[in-house]
């Protein structure tokens, strides 16, 4: 069964300030959506988004999982104005057990998280720019990546990678000025299972969502 997208509460000017759904967040939808039956075998207990500008991908994954009542959702945002978006957007979807932080990335919370979170999601700013452009706390940062449009993922996955718990789920969008097949050749080389699971043109984008699996204690000791 689909799942509907969610419902955003947007209020006055926020759609000036606040990165909405767009093709980039509904492939990463449909990609959950395919995702479900890993999802729900995860049994997860925590799941974080980083970057969670409108809520609309927490509100979904939430639904996808038939709200389990073990699972706590946590959303990060530098933009002050998309951690109030995202907020309100979990009430009017019914997220009881969430909380939105405004920070930068993981700051402050790589540390209480490190090895905990079972599923985490990131649409991060991808479109390369001039590095000076990925500077600031406004709409531009949910889209400003900088050098190949990877200058905030590079600087994301070292934390990404320690706050994940064994056999955790990381999902991501990517486009292909990004180096994708790098992108997934890294994570490989750092004991990730790593793999495209969805592609969709989007006007002049390749947009890709990649797929990375943490290995599981059981399958360290087997490596071992």
């Amino acid at each position: 069964m689909d799942h509907p997208t969610p419902e955003i509460d947007l209020q006055n000017d926020d759609e000036e300030y606040v990165y909405l759904p767009s093709d980039d967040t509904f492939l990463m939808l449909d990609a959950l959506q395919d995702d479900r039956e890993d999802l729900l075998n995860l049994s997860p207990s925590i799941c974080l988004e980083i970057g969670s500008g409108s809520g609309c991908l927490t509100a979904f994954l939430s639904n996808l999982l038939n709200n389990i009542h073990t699972a706590f959702y946590l959303a990060v945002d530098i933009n002050p104005r998309a951690a109030s978006v995202s907020q309100r957007t979990f009430k009017l979807n019914g997220l009881k057990l969430v909380d939105v932080i405004n920070t930068d990335l993981l700051a402050g919370l790589e540390q209480r998280l490190e090895g905990k979170v079972d599923v985490l999601l990131f649409n991060p700013p991808y479109v390369p720019t001039e590095s000076h452009e990925i500077q600031g706390t406004g709409i531009e940062v949910a889209w400003a990546g900088g050098q190949f449009g990877r200058e905030v993922t590079d600087r994301a996955l070292p934390s990404i990678m320690r706050v994940l718990a064994p056999g955790g789920l990381f999902y991501m969008v990517t486009v292909d000025e990004n180096r994708p097949r790098e992108l997934l050749n890294e994570m490989k080389r750092n004991g990730f299972l790593a793999k495209e699971i969805r592609a969709r043109r989007a006007s002049n984008e390749m947009l890709r969502i990649l797929k990375f699996t943490k290995h599981s204690r059981l399958e360290e000791q087997k490596m071992g």
